[in-house]
């Protein structure tokens, strides 16, 4: 009896133990990852759709880019563009995003709205795969900024994982990091398979008050998948959150991305002599 007294006394301390380690080597693994996602070209599908109260669909932006490796990580060529804005009842296309098309403060903003959306959450400059780091704390600078528990271990498609939650530690006042939520990591490689993620802090209630801005449901999840050589692969990212500012400007946005067609890269060169 006091032995599983005993035992039962020290789980917390063995559960949160155990979740470092098993970050720990999430966070070693993610740098070998992002090394040989390099070695691959594939296709990036984003969609960003913005909805009223109201009319519903207010503009679609639909993307298609080919990824490929560059010396600094991943850059990508723009292959196709498709967008639409609502103009009283007919949805009218245009070819460029970020164009303020239509009258009114709603339409600039949502405008605006898709391009900062795409330009910061799916294009991110300081992610090798275009998502923002700071969204997600799988490298080992994010994981300083939080605190790991393991929740226990289950099966998802197939594959054995533990499941840890995560939230930002309390003196941690940085706007980028405060996300909490869990991670599903694969029990034998030790590579994130889903991680979802929703806010650990509200937009503070003057704000909310002075100004009328608020922000709802917003997370994020991405999942991954594994490829040849060992490489784990974001394959799909996602939110959807409400929006409200200035009283004026109501909103239910959706992004979601999807990596498809993984190749490896070839290298090819030629060379030429002058006669």
């Amino acid at each position: 009896m006091k032995l599983a007294l005993f035992l039962l006394a020290s789980l917390p301390v063995w559960a949160a133990a155990d979740a470092s380690e098993i970050m720990a080597r999430v966070a070693a693994n993610q740098d070998r990852s992002e090394q040989l996602r390099g070695r691959y070209v594939y296709r990036q599908n984003t969609a960003i759709r913005v909805r009223d109260n109201h009319s519903g669909l207010t503009r679609e932006e639909l993307t298609v880019y080919e990824m490929f490796p560059t010396p600094e990580g991943v850059g990508r060529k723009e292959v196709s563009f498709a967008g639409k804005y609502r103009e009283g009842k007919a949805m009218l296309p245009y070819a460029k995003s970020g164009e303020p098309m239509g009258q009114g403060f709603r339409n600039e903003a949502d405008a605006h709205m898709c391009k900062n959306l795409r330009d910061d959450l799916t294009a991110n400059k300081n992610g090798k795969d275009g998502i923002a780091p700071k969204l997600f704390p799988l490298t080992s600078a994010e994981q300083a900024h939080y605190i790991f528990e393991l929740k226990g271990e289950e099966v998802v498609k197939g594959i054995p994982v533990y499941r840890i939650a995560f939230h930002p530690k309390k003196d941690d006042t940085d706007d980028d990091r405060m996300w909490a939520g869990e991670v599903l990591v694969s029990r034998d490689e030790g590579e994130p398979v889903v991680v979802s993620t929703k806010l650990a802090r509200g937009i503070p209630l003057v704000v909310r008050t002075a100004l009328g801005t608020n922000l709802r449901g917003l997370g994020f999840t991405v999942t991954y998948s594994k490829f040849e050589d060992g490489v784990w692969f974001p394959v799909s990212y996602g939110t959807e959150f409400d929006v409200r500012i200035l009283f004026i400007y109501s909103r239910k946005i959706a992004v979601s991305l999807t990596n498809t067609d993984f190749k490896r890269a070839s290298s090819e060169t030629l060379i030429t002599f002058d006669k």
